[in-house]
């Protein structure tokens, strides 16, 4: 017999496959009532309410898998769940439809001034001219991140008459063209798009997306939409293009600070607002319990899950095999992800040496999962990696037969992109654990962790020193540099790591100096 412990609010009837259970006990409370019992659960099911700390789990020695019914799982410590053996899943599909849908219907609201109108009318006021709105039909709405949910947006979009624009760096052009959408440059959307909304995750890149650089740049009179994620519109500079006329109102489901406490922007009649609703619906919550619930269940019952966010499903055994290359394949990803900035349409992983005898196929998928994390709207791992890959365009393959050239292990992962190919070679040496040992024909000789500042640049005498002389005048102590060039005179690159990150001032600075190619921190 099993034990679930359901310790938020979550639809009854998406948890019946674990309530009707033979094999399965299912209680639903909260945390603090069921305090006594908490070490006879295997399984804990929550939202947003419950937070998953390790003093929690350690009270919770039998807990085996851990499912948030919803996409985010910032309320769960997952270092401490892997830590503890416990899986973590979440459902990352249940609330596509809800959200899009949502965003149109803010979009609408909006243009047409329904919340305004209606609060009006409430207050014995009729005035039809006040509140004289815009056609949706004719007009180009230009979307911030084509994921799951951007996608749904873009269908319902187009049935108003409107012509979609869309900016992801990742968006193949086949794939836009079998969506019906133009794929654009980000400063392109900016300047032909009559409403904004934006899709993607919160990042240190998408941070301020929409903010005092970016925002001069769109027309007069846009419309700005965000159902995402607060942060990524600048509230200060929505504001103040608000307060200006540049920006002739915005829709806000979320914020930086949820709930808004003294926000001048709720001050706003341009402005409209729900309270982070985009996924409250009766059909989005019974998704996500239906989902989470299925996955439970197969998880107690032995059967490989599909939305895992922190553990490979492959035995203990060949875990141990692979192991040396598993931290190894991510870290290759992550840094091609960064590397290439542009649509990709395939990626190739070649193995030599005594890597070709285990099982390869995760070391794939944990590599994939590493390259597409930074690049999708919800969590990516080794699990979900290939499926995620499929719906983006991307195919992938594996094939032994590199030459090791020396090393007892090789792996190379290739970028085939639009217009760009990119390859990156690893290995794994006993002594000195991780290493990378060519980026795209430029030996090189490096390990992947920390801060790291990749530099291309012409093979000229004083670009070393006047890099560090920058560096120097920054007061920043370089740690270590490697090297690699082709030929004397041509292209080469440094590899430089530092005890602190780099400020973009720093970035920007070395930038300026002569003969240098590319300065991209890599963030591992």
């Amino acid at each position: 017999m099993y034990h679930v412990l359901v310790s938020d609010p979550i639809s009854e009837e998406g948890l019946l496959p674990l309530i009707n259970h033979d094999s399965v006990t299912c209680d639903q409370m909260p945390i603090e009532a069921a305090e006594q019992s908490l070490e006879l659960y295997d399984a804990l099911l929550i939202r947003s309410g419950t937070k998953v700390t390790d003093n929690l789990l350690k009270k919770m020695p039998n807990l085996k898998i851990i499912a948030r019914a919803g996409v985010g799982v910032d309320n769960i410590d997952i270092e401490a769940a892997t830590r503890r053996g416990v899986i973590v899943i979440n459902a990352p599909d249940g609330n596509t439809i809800s959200t899009a849908e949502h965003t149109i219907a803010m979009i609408a609201s909006l243009v047409r001034n329904i919340p305004q109108a209606t609060r009006s009318v409430k207050d014995g006021i009729w005035d039809r001219s006040r509140f004289t709105g815009m056609e949706l039909n004719g007009k180009t709405l230009g979307i911030i991140g084509m994921g799951r949910i951007g996608t749904e947006i873009s269908k319902r979009a187009k049935a108003f008459g409107i012509k979609v624009n869309v900016y992801d760096p990742y968006l193949t052009k086949e794939r836009g063209e079998k969506l019906g959408v133009a794929s654009v440059s980000f400063n392109d959307l900016l300047e032909s798009s009559d409403i904004i909304t934006v899709h993607t995750p919160l990042t240190k890149e998408t941070k301020g997306l929409l903010g005092f650089d970016s925002i001069p740049r769109t027309k007069k009179g846009v419309w700005l939409i965000n159902c995402a994620r607060g942060g990524i519109i600048d509230e200060e500079a929505l504001y103040h293009f608000i307060k200006t006329g540049h920006v002739a109102g915005a829709a806000l489901d979320v914020f930086e600070t949820e709930p808004p406490k003294k926000n001048k922007l709720l001050e706003l009649d341009e402005v409209i607002t729900t309270p982070h609703i985009g996924a409250s619906t009766k059909e989005a919550q019974l998704n996500v319990a239906a989902q989470v619930a299925d996955e439970v269940l197969d998880c107690l019952q032995g059967i490989p899950i599909k939305n895992s966010i922190n553990l490979p499903t492959i035995s203990a055994e060949i875990y141990d095999k692979v192991k040396p290359f598993f931290h190894l394949t991510k870290k290759m990803g992550t840094i091609l992800s960064q590397m290439v900035r542009t649509p990709v349409k395939e990626i190739e992983l070649t193995y030599s040496g005594e890597v070709i005898s285990l099982e390869t196929a995760v070391l794939t998928r944990n590599l994939m999962a590493g390259f597409l994390s930074a690049r999708v709207d919800s969590p990516v791992n080794e699990v979900n990696a290939p499926s995620i890959a499929s719906q983006r365009g991307i195919i992938h393959g594996e094939k032994t037969g590199l030459k090791a050239d020396g090393y007892s292990n090789l792996i190379q992962a290739t970028v085939h992109g639009e217009e760009e190919t990119f390859y990156i070679r690893g290995t794994n040496i006993q002594e000195y654990g991780e290493r990378i040992v060519n980026l795209n024909g430029f030996d090189i000789d490096f390990y992947p962790g920390g801060n790291l500042l990749y530099i291309q640049h012409t093979d000229r005498p004083g670009v070393i020193g006047n890099v560090g002389k920058i560096l120097g005048e920054h007061h920043i102590n370089i740690a270590t540099m490697q090297v690699g060039r082709k030929e004397i005179g041509g292209d080469a690159i440094m590899i430089l790591s530092f005890d602190e990150p780099l400020d973009e001032e720093v970035i920007l600075a070395l930038k300026e100096i002569q003969d240098l190619v590319s300065v991209k921190k890599l963030e591992l």
